[in-house]
């Protein structure tokens, strides 16, 4: 008699900067989505896979969802939303804060709206007391009916098996989506361009990251040599960050380059060659055009 398979889809929402990708990586054992300590970080639905004998389950890490201040911003809440009433079950994200902060209110409003079941999940528990925990899960009982409460440290791991097994009660008897092997749905250039941008998120400040996108024009393994040739560009929005991004004779590019260079290395199994441009695209957050170029296209969702 066959072994009965399990599968489904889950989605991990929450306001911006409160894990969801850390604990996505988490659970996968490896680094699909970007990681910053800057709010916002996520920009698509990003698709990664956990396939075991008897169960595979795909994870939708989605951007934080957010007041948008333009079409950028509209683009990611979208994508945030949609997800809902697409996947079996909804992961949501919460830090224990002492009280419940009004952006984690508004994507409770947004979940009222959907009948998928939702687990909440309090990430962090690590830099509280038990004690905290406690009246944390309290405070959000009054105000949903969520399926399950479970806290985890997506940083550490801590009660991370507690949470898979909750999510497998969710997953349907049914086929294996994706080869066992393949642990994202994102094709390798779109996962380096995204490496570049982390390391921008990382060392640069302020506004400026946000206003960055990146687009890799060439990737090809250079003939008769283990050497992978990159190309790649850093856009931003305004000739000051430009200069900035450059750094004093190149100093900061070069530091984004190499930081980035051993994770696309990691990625691709081989040495690269990576060179990085910079170039100005004024206001392209709220471009249509330019949206679409690079991979934000709304109206396909």
């Amino acid at each position: 008699m066959a072994k009965k398979f399990y599968s489904g889809f889950v989605s991990l929402v929450g306001r911006p900067n409160v894990g969801k990708s850390t604990l996505m990586n988490c659970l996968i054992g490896e680094k699909i989505a970007i990681i910053s300590p800057k709010p916002q970080t996520t920009r698509n639905r990003i698709q990664s896979i956990l396939t075991k004998d008897d169960f595979q389950v795909v994870f939708i890490d989605t951007p934080g969802i957010h007041k948008p201040k333009h079409k950028l911003g509209n683009y990611m809440v979208k994508a945030a939303k949609t997800t809902f009433s697409e996947v079996d079950a909804v992961l949501m994200l919460i830090e224990p804060a002492p009280k419940v902060l009004p952006a984690d209110e508004s994507v409770i409003e947004m979940l009222k709206e959907t009948k998928t079941p939702v687990i909440l999940v309090i990430n962090k528990v690590d830099t509280v007391s038990k004690e905290r925990i406690l009246e944390v899960t309290d405070m959000y009982r009054k105000l949903y009916d969520f399926k399950e409460i479970i806290p985890v440290s997506a940083l550490s791991g801590e009660n991370t098996d507690t949470l898979m097994k909750v999510i497998k009660k969710y997953l349907h008897e049914g086929p294996q989506y994706f080869p066992e092997d393949m642990v994202t749905d994102q094709p390798e250039r779109q996962i380096a361009s995204e490496i570049i941008r982390e390391k921008a998120l990382r060392f640069l400040q302020d506004e400026i990251p946000h206003g960055t996108a990146v687009e890799i024009s060439s990737m090809k393994k250079r003939e008769n040599r283990n050497l992978v040739d990159v190309e790649a560009t850093i856009f931003c929005e305004r000739e000051s960050h430009k200069g900035i991004i450059i750094g004093k004779q190149g100093s900061m590019l070069k530091k984004i380059g190499a930081a980035a260079r051993a994770d696309i290395e990691s990625l691709l199994g081989s040495p690269i060659n990576l060179q990085l441009w910079v170039k100005v695209k004024k206001d392209w957050r709220d471009s249509d055009f330019l949206l679409k170029n690079f991979g934000y296209d709304i109206k396909k969702m």
